[in-house]
């Protein structure tokens, strides 16, 4: 428990640090990792690299001489590689006897060698697969004991080292013979000591550079998001109208671009939000205040109530039930609760007794609706919803038709899609004002006016049905 606590309060704490320090601290870290693993290179593992290289070109020469060695330049080969490498070379054959060799190295250790011990060197490669190694150290003269003044170096040096290194080979005649090369491995110490010396400047020059450049790409990293922040905490407080500028990186440009446009988004929903608010009140407002000045006359003169009175009083409250069903409708087909009931039915004949329901209704305010089709088509689709659909589009028509009152209903046929247009000859709307009609109470001249019938919310229950059905629609 005390443990998951710690790293619960590490977490916090770390999560605390903003974004300049974070980058800080990494770019810190990623140049103590470097310098780590040069200060291991250099010096821990500088003699077992040596090593190995000096291994890996003594095999690649015994390679050469093995490729080479029934070749008549064969000398002169193995004289280049020797003065070349620094390695003495010898060839013999199974009793140890010189066919060939090269020992221009100084000190070299096979020149002291009995054609026994190359024997012994021949027996040992063939015990081992072909190849055998031996590592073998030369030895130093006592330092004398004496009592010297100043700093003495001591005289416990590591002894210079051979590796001698024996590879058989065939020849020609299908004789066996070992190529034999030996090479100095010269103690790494004062190598060491002065990489140690270079490694403490380089150490020093680059926590100097580290740190200058942490701080210079913290800064330019983090200033433009801290800049995003800012205008982030100004958004959130309610004022759209602020402006994210972050720029010097893709990520943070694009950012910027995005949150412009969900601010310029959210002005529009906040403009929308209350100019439906101001126009659902007003709808409200107007038939409560008929209704309730209607209802006090009559109960103040009951015996001066007349039908046109109770029927003004049935129709505005039948207008307020519509705003009320519209509103559930379009906050339900919003957050996704209305299920779809598919059938197939007579789409034309639908739209016909729509058509003519409707007509009956404004047939006394001059209206004329028209429907025309070719033929009865059959779909699979809500039929109920599809009617909600066509009755919210007459309406429409209805509200903002022209002074002849005529709207013209069409069924098109295109393969094996049908299309219902709906057309009147109203004043019409700018294009681009267009992709807007389909918002709750959108207006294009911002001045509401009740409509004849209807809710102000027919289009958007429109487009979110035909959503829900997979249609299209458009204007």
């Amino acid at each position: 428990m005390k443990l998951s606590r710690l790293k619960r309060l590490g977490n916090f704490e770390l999560n605390r640090l903003s974004l300049k320090w974070r980058i800080f601290i990494y770019l810190l870290g990623f140049c103590a990792l470097l310098l780590l693993i040069l200060w291991l290179l250099q010096t821990i593992f500088l003699d077992s690299f040596y090593r190995t290289i000096m291994v890996m070109e003594i095999k690649s020469n015994a390679g050469v001489l093995e490729k080479n060695i029934d070749n008549s330049g064969l000398p002169a080969l193995i004289t280049s590689i020797a003065r070349s490498g620094d390695v003495s070379i010898d060839i013999v054959d199974q009793t140890g006897k010189d066919l060939e060799q090269s020992f221009d190295r100084k000190n070299s250790q096979l020149t002291h060698m009995l054609p026994q011990d190359k024997a012994d060197l021949f027996a040992n490669a063939q015990k081992q697969n072909g190849e055998y190694f031996d590592y073998r150290f030369e030895a130093h003269e006592p330092f004398p004991d004496n009592n010297f003044i100043g700093k003495v170096p001591s005289g416990h040096q590591p002894p210079a080292q051979s590796l001698i290194y024996v590879k058989l080979a065939k020849n020609a005649s299908g004789q066996p013979v070992a190529i034999i090369l030996e090479t100095m491995i010269s103690p790494v110490d004062a190598t060491v000591t002065t990489l140690q010396y270079q490694l403490y400047l380089i150490t020093g020059i680059m926590i100097i550079l580290s740190v200058i450049l942490a701080i210079i790409i913290a800064k330019r990293v983090s200033k433009p998001i801290e800049e995003i922040n800012q205008s982030a905490k100004i958004l959130a407080s309610g004022n759209y109208d602020t402006f994210f500028g972050g720029k010097g990186f893709l990520e943070i440009s694009e950012l910027s671009s995005t949150l412009n446009t969900a601010a310029a988004e959210l002005s529009k929903v906040e403009s929308l939000r209350r100019e439906l608010m101001a126009n659902i009140s007003h709808d409200l407002r107007t038939p409560l205040s008929l209704i309730y000045s209607y209802a006090e006359m009559m109960h103040d003169f009951p015996e001066e109530v007349t039908p046109a009175q109770t029927e003004i009083i049935m129709d505005e409250t039948m207008r307020l039930t519509t705003l009320v069903n519209d509103v559930l409708d379009i906050s339900r087909l919003e957050s996704g609760c209305q299920s779809v009931n598919l059938t197939e039915f007579n789409l034309t004949e639908t739209m016909r007794s729509t058509t003519g329901r409707l007509a009956e209704l404004v047939k006394k305010d001059g209206f004329q609706l028209s429907f025309l089709c070719d033929r009865d088509v059959f779909v699979r689709s809500d039929e109920t919803k599809i009617t909600q659909v066509f009755y919210n589009l007459l309406i429409n028509a209805i509200n903002y038709s022209g002074k002849d009152k005529t709207i013209t209903i069409r069924q098109l046929i295109d393969g094996e899609t049908v299309r219902i247009e709906v057309s009147d000859t109203g004043e019409g709307i700018a294009a681009e004002a267009l992709p807007y009609i389909w918002d709750r109470y959108y207006k294009v001249d911002k001045k509401h006016k009740r409509a004849i019938t209807g809710t102000g919310l027919g289009l958007s229950i429109v487009k979110q049905v035909m959503k829900l059905l997979d249609g299209e629609y458009g204007a």
